[in-house]
């Protein structure tokens, strides 16, 4: 009979503990805003969809997203800040390789980000962005660590000098944009350095004397716009 009653006992506590917690869970202020701690699931599944922690309808420190396949892994993980609207985010594949990082603002990204190349933890490119636009250099590396292009960007656009490098490192490319258009000199090398074509870009095409070289020499020379046969 007393085995009875603390079983009895024992049964009640941990239905009411567990209640407790489960009505502790997706719960709102005063105002009807999100406040504590939130769980959502896939519609008839088990299966998390985000969890994380509101303040008075704020998302507030570290905010894990599903998908509807990822078991334990989630897909992005956000770490909100207390003071704004920031968070430093992180991407991830199903398996839990990480694909990108970097901070947003709302849903713009800002600031650097970082992504990785498939095979490896190895940077695949590092770029800057302003209220959600590419804005700054744009770096991409081979999965050796050599540098492959830089690029500068101002919000969106290319702007500037464009730079492309052999996995050894050499210059292949040297070109300008303006507006996000070719314009400008643009100058090409083969894998030992060599000038092998230079000339000039306007708005995106060839403009002007190209010429051709071989062994040092030039080879073959022409102008652009090509003039149209009668």
């Amino acid at each position: 009979m007393e085995m009875a009653r603390r079983f009895f006992i024992f049964v009640f506590l941990f239905g009411s503990i567990s209640a407790y917690a489960q009505e502790d869970i997706n719960q709102v202020d005063a105002q009807g805003k999100r406040h504590g701690v939130w769980k959502k699931y896939f519609e008839g599944s088990k299966q998390l969809r985000y969890e994380g922690t509101f303040e008075h309808g704020k998302e507030v420190g570290i905010f894990k997203f599903y998908c509807e396949t990822c078991k334990d892994q989630p897909m992005v993980v956000k770490d909100f800040s207390a003071k704004d609207n920031t968070a430093t985010v992180t991407y991830f594949t199903e398996k839990g390789k990480k694909v990108s990082e970097g901070r947003m603002d709302g849903k713009l990204r800002i600031d650097e980000w970082v992504f990785f190349h498939k095979a490896s933890e190895a940077v695949m490119s590092k770029e800057h962005y302003r209220e959600g636009s590419l804005h700054g250099k744009k770096i991409t590396y081979y999965p050796n660590g050599q540098i492959t292009e830089t690029l500068t960007y101002e919000m969106g656009s290319r702007e500037g000098e464009n730079l492309y490098y052999s996995p050894d490192g050499v210059l292949l490319k040297k070109l300008i944009y303006y507006h996000d258009e070719l314009h400008g000199p643009a100058t090409y090398y083969d894998a030992g350095g060599n000038v092998v074509i230079e000339g000039h870009y306007k708005e995106g095409k060839k403009h002007g004397l190209w010429k051709y070289y071989k062994n040092g020499e030039i080879e073959l020379e022409e102008r652009y716009p090509k003039p149209t046969k009668g």
